[in-house]
């Protein structure tokens, strides 16, 4: 049997490219705060860069392999997988996911030797949430926890942690931006397995778009947007109302609102991913300018 030998062209594919904004913003957004607080620290924001996004597609070829090898994708609505199309094979989607896991976790250890060495525990456990999202005997993912872990680690996370080896303290308008980007790095997930639905329910995949049902997942979905909405005033309130200009992000969601709440379906739904990538990544970089303005000011 001839081992398939996947284009470059693939491999990117593969990395899920259109993904990726979501690991960019919450890093902007706590930058965004750094700078607010006037200790901004590039270099150091320029690492939480490399970590955020070697995770995001170490998580992507991970659950490629891991979802590839149970025939989770061998019927999919999205875009292609490199294991489930039979592009690749599994063991060299599983090696491309640990040297993604592995230039994060070089990346971060610089970071943790800059900062304090407690945050090697902090990037260890992000590890092991983006391996066991679909991989292990008992993938979290299939239990309706993703989202659960997705808000923690892309938002929470991602960008407290981003502000933190920066300014080396805690703020709570980094907790509020990243309750806003994790809203939002949530509500792409619930737009994902909305879609899924049908074909995860036939795999055993009980994701909580499977559990919830149609309906209440596409209320979820409306919540989600407005929770980040809300975050946007809080963080105006802890920061400054220059802040408020986040609002704007509602303009890129607005296409994915009508796609869900106007009952789309299957690949009618693919859209609403890409409206609530960039409605995520235009929340951080509207708040991050607002606050860099209000600085300067």
């Amino acid at each position: 049997m001839t081992t398939p030998r996947p284009t470059a062209a693939q491999w990117v594919q593969g990395a899920r490219p259109r993904t990726l904004p979501a690991a960019v913003a919450p890093v902007l957004a706590g930058t965004g705060i750094a700078v607010h607080e006037g200790e901004a620290v590039w270099w150091k924001a320029l690492l939480a860069l490399v970590v955020s996004l070697a995770l995001q597609v170490a998580v992507n070829y991970a659950n490629d392999y891991s979802d590839g090898v149970r025939g989770t994708d061998d019927d999919r609505v999205g875009p292609m997988r490199l294991v489930g199309s039979g592009a690749a094979a599994p063991g060299a989607v599983k090696r491309a996911a640990f040297v993604a896991f592995g230039v994060a976790a070089v990346a971060g250890l610089v970071l943790a030797a800059t900062t304090a060495w407690w945050l090697v525990a902090v990037g260890a456990v992000s590890v092991l949430a983006a391996w066991y999202y679909t991989g292990g005997s008992t993938p979290y993912g299939y239990l309706g926890l993703g989202e659960v872990m997705v808000f923690v680690f892309f938002g929470l996370v991602a960008v407290v942690g981003t502000t933190f080896v920066q300014t080396q303290d805690w703020s709570w308008a980094a907790l509020a931006a990243g309750t806003g980007v994790g809203a939002l790095a949530c509500a792409i997930l619930v737009a994902n397995n909305l879609r899924d639905i049908p074909t995860d329910t036939v795999a055993g995949k009980r994701t909580l778009a499977v559990r919830l049902g149609d309906r209440r997942t596409r209320g979820l979905y409306v919540a989600l947007v407005v929770a980040a909405v809300v975050a946007v005033v809080v963080v105006a309130a802890l920061t400054s109302w220059w802040a408020l200009v986040g609002v704007g992000f509602v303009v890129a969601a607005r296409p994915g609102l009508r796609a869900v709440t106007g009952g789309a379906t299957g690949p009618g739904l693919i859209p609403a991913l890409q409206s609530t990538g960039l409605a995520e990544l235009a929340w951080a970089v509207l708040v991050t300018a607002a606050l860099a303005l209000a600085r300067a000011a």
